[in-house]
């Protein structure tokens, strides 16, 4: 976009001479700090000055002190922090014309012209109208004698900038917004503590999530810890629901389970628009069934904590976004959101946001459950179709005789058990017979191969590592042991979850075609690692939770500085050669810098490092990070580097070094690689399904075309099948990393932050686009 406008523009002087203020409004969401800290940061490297405004709307029209110049220490460890540091308050003065032209007053006197609303789609609209306004409100400024000629001439004009923070994720067109994976990761560890004591004695729990309007968070969270029931106000449950939910929980029982979940969104409603309640539901199966039933209200603990790493990064990525929309911003551009969608940042035009997320209440209100589901979005769409199918066994009649063997590849990495589950629900499903490949490509060539069925695999979705055994062998060299399993256990298709070695593996079997008649089988590379170094797809399963790890070890680590004063940490991070946790781990913490092997570095780049945290140590801020990937350089090791500026800090801080080896590929999901395994397994096994009907011919199965091996990865916005074959050319196969890497792009958004003077490349901003075009198909 700003390629046609100004080609030359550098982005250090884009805000010379312009003021933007910052401020959060309505309910607070973690992460809602990391965009504060990106807007002021971002806004002074651009050379504009900021301004907070403390307590939302509200210090709008009182101003004074609560409008106040930010300055690059004050937005310092903000990051790990949850809610919003410069306050939030609901705004009745704001509402009344009288309010607004008192914060129009104050705003004007300060010269500030743009304005940047981190809040709800109530918010975001207060500023739309605020903005339609403003010429109204400075010519009755004027005539009031408040403001002068001059001063209104000056700010003729406002812009208006939002960033969605809402841990609802119930802002339409945005694929999620700031608060959301944080709050989800305060339920998960919930849903995660009290399965455990239900288990133990045979209880049910009934979880009350926040979601007056959305069912987002509802809904992720069932399928991200394989609920039996779930209620969101979008879709009402059909008539004589009470009969439905009671035999379904008998036959989970009678199925030998030991728990029951449900999870009830606190807006959830029944077709006739009542309310229905977690107690209302508690008193159904006590009365009914006589289960011991417990119900927990989790309430304002889901907008407490720390922001997860996703929500750091969200927010820094859409501060970044929204200081340039706001500098690029003309009197004709209308008022505009910044959002992630898919990887990328992408600005939507506020009003017809606002106007989607009007219509699915609307919907609601009218009982046109499908389109509510549909105007909520792709992503919301894709959760509730996933989970209706997983959560309960309906395996057709007729049996497919097909036999799908499903293995595990590679390092263990979190994730990996969520995507067996759902690979194996869906293929009984589909009527196939699932196996399951214990320990790898070993495994299958010594014939460890064994049936999986529904319940095998419940509970699966919270567990780390590899339930099935993984091991790093390669087919290669025991091409004729597996050929031969394959043939005896009459296996149609395979599902290869892992990371590099899966990829590897699965073109070796393809290549191995022309020997072996055995390897003609549909096959399907799922990406699971957490070096997240798969070729073919921009996120691998496992990379999350890592990343989570990586960021809250660094947070722990910064805290002990506090005390000290003046200490540098230096931390290696996992990755292979694969720089993507150092970078993302850098962002999510506040890192100064992250040595990786793809961004080469020398001795001038660690002086000039140096310097720098030389020069911040002289400020208010005295504390430094450092990340280094583990095979970033093989000379300027993790110790080259802790003796070197130990060596050169002397007299001026001091190091410490930590190396945080094999505790990032342990632990918990977190509740984004839950779901995204979830979906990946899912379906990969309805495309293994459908290239089985193309590939049966004269009553037996022979695929032996590239479409016929793939990865199923996620770029840029979709998930996609691309041929093994195909993506050999985008390889790097002696550094196990892929060519081409999304997130290199955004390193610079990470320097900027720590306060290096370079350039931002400007020239690829997301042009506005529109949101209501892509919707209205739906009427039709």
């Amino acid at each position: 976009m700003s390629k046609d406008l100004h080609p030359t523009m550098d982005p250090t002087k884009m805000g010379v001479g312009r003021s933007i203020a910052v401020l959060t409004s309505g309910g607070d969401a973690q992460g809602m700090n990391a965009a504060v800290r990106a807007t002021v940061r971002v806004g002074l490297y651009t050379g504009a000055k900021v301004y907070f405004v403390h307590e939302g709307y509200q210090g709008l029209v009182d101003g004074g002190e609560n409008i106040r110049l930010a300055t690059w220490e004050s937005v310092s460890m903000m990051l790990q922090l949850g809610g919003t540091v410069i306050g939030s308050a609901r705004c009745k003065d704001f509402r009344a014309r009288e309010g607004r032209m008192k914060a129009a007053c104050n705003l004007v006197k300060l010269g500030i012209t743009n304005l940047c609303v981190i809040g709800g789609d109530g918010s975001l609209t207060g500023a739309n109208a605020f903005r339609t306004e403003w010429s109204g409100l400075l010519a009755d400024l004027v005539r009031a004698g408040n403001i002068t000629e001059e001063e209104a001439k000056k700010s003729s004009h406002l812009n208006i900038v939002g960033m969605v923070g809402s841990i609802d994720n119930d802002f339409c067109g945005t694929d999620m917004t700031i608060g959301t994976d944080s709050a989800l990761h305060r339920i998960i560890e919930v849903v995660d503590a009290i399965t455990t004591t239900a288990q133990s004695h045979q209880r049910t729990f009934i979880l009350e999530v926040m979601g007056r309007h959305c069912g987002y968070l509802a809904l992720v969270t069932a399928q991200a810890c394989g609920a039996d029931w779930v209620f969101i106000p979008e879709m009402p449950p059909d008539e004589g629901w009470e009969d439905h939910l009671c035999r379904r929980l008998t036959n989970q029982r009678a199925r030998g389970s030991r728990l029951n979940v449900i999870i009830v969104a606190e807006g959830a409603m029944s077709r006739d628009g009542k309310l229905i309640t977690s107690d209302q539901i508690k008193k159904l199966v006590t009365d009914r069934l006589g289960f011991d039933t417990r119900t927990t209200v989790l309430g304002h603990v889901q907008r407490g904590g720390t922001p997860s790493a996703f929500d750091r990064i969200l927010g820094s990525r859409m501060g970044v976004e929204a200081v340039m929309a706001l500098l690029e911003a003309t009197p004709d551009t209308p008022a505009c959101v910044v959002s992630l969608s898919g990887n990328q940042a992408v600005r939507l035009p506020l009003m017809e946001c606002v106007q989607v997320t009007k219509d699915v209440t609307v919907a609601m209100a009218e009982g046109r459950f499908e389109d509510a589901i549909k105007l909520r979005g792709k992503s919301f769409e894709n959760n509730w179709n996933t989970y209706k199918l997983l959560a309960h066994i309906n395996p057709p009649d007729v049996k497919s005789n097909i036999n799908v063997a499903i293995m595990n590849i590679g390092a263990p990495c979190a994730g990996m058990n969520a995507a067996v589950r759902s690979a194996v629900r869906m293929g009984i499903i589909q009527g196939h017979t699932m196996l399951a490949v214990h320990d790898g490509f070993d495994g299958l060539a010594q014939g460890q191969v064994e049936p999986i069925t529904w319940t095998s695999v419940s509970g699966w979705t919270g567990k780390g590592g590899s339930m099935l055994g993984t091991k790093r062998t390669l087919p290669a060299k025991i091409l004729e042991e597996i050929s031969q399993n394959i043939a005896k256990f009459n296996i149609h298709a395979l599902v290869i979850i892992g990371g590099f070695e899966a990829y590897v593996g699965g073109l070796e079997l393809v290549q191995a075609r022309e020997k072996y008649e055995e390897m003609c089988i549909p096959m399907v590379v799922i990406p699971a690692t957490v070096s997240n170094n798969v070729p073919g797809s921009d996120f691998s399963v496992g990379a999350d939770t890592a990343l989570n790890t990586i960021t809250s070890t660094c947070d722990r680590i910064k805290q002990s500085a506090a005390g000290t004063k003046r200490r540098v940490f230096i931390v290696e991070t996992m990755g292979g050669y694969c720089g993507y946790l150092a970078t993302m781990a850098g962002l999510a913490a506040g890192a100064d810098a992250a040595y990786i092997y793809e961004e080469k570095f020398n001795i001038k780049d660690l002086e000039v490092n140096v310097g720098h945290l030389v020069e911040k140590m002289k400020t208010t801020v005295k504390r430094g990070l450092i990340l280094r990937n583990e095979n970033s350089n093989a000379n300027y090791t993790t110790d080259f580097i802790f003796n070197l500026y130990s060596e050169e800090g002397k007299g001026t801080f001091d190091c410490r070094k930590n190396v945080l080896g094999h505790m990032q590929q342990g632990g918990t999901p977190t509740p984004f690689d839950r779901n995204f395994g979830t979906k990946m397994g899912a379906k990969s096994v309805l495309w293994l399904t459908e290239k089985l009907k193309e590939c049966y011919r004269h009553g037996r199965i022979f695929a032996n075309t590239p479409d016929s091996a793939c990865v199923l990865g996620m770029r840029k916005r979709a998930l996609t099948f691309q041929p093994l074959a195909d993506l050999k050319g985008d390889t790097d196969f002696d550094h196990r990393i892929p060519k081409t890497q999304w997130w290199l792009k955004i390193r610079p958004i990470m320097k900027i932050l720590a306060k290096y003077d370079i350039k931002l490349d400007t020239s690829e901003h997301a042009d506005i686009e529109h949101v209501i075009k892509k919707m209205t198909a739906l009427g039709k």
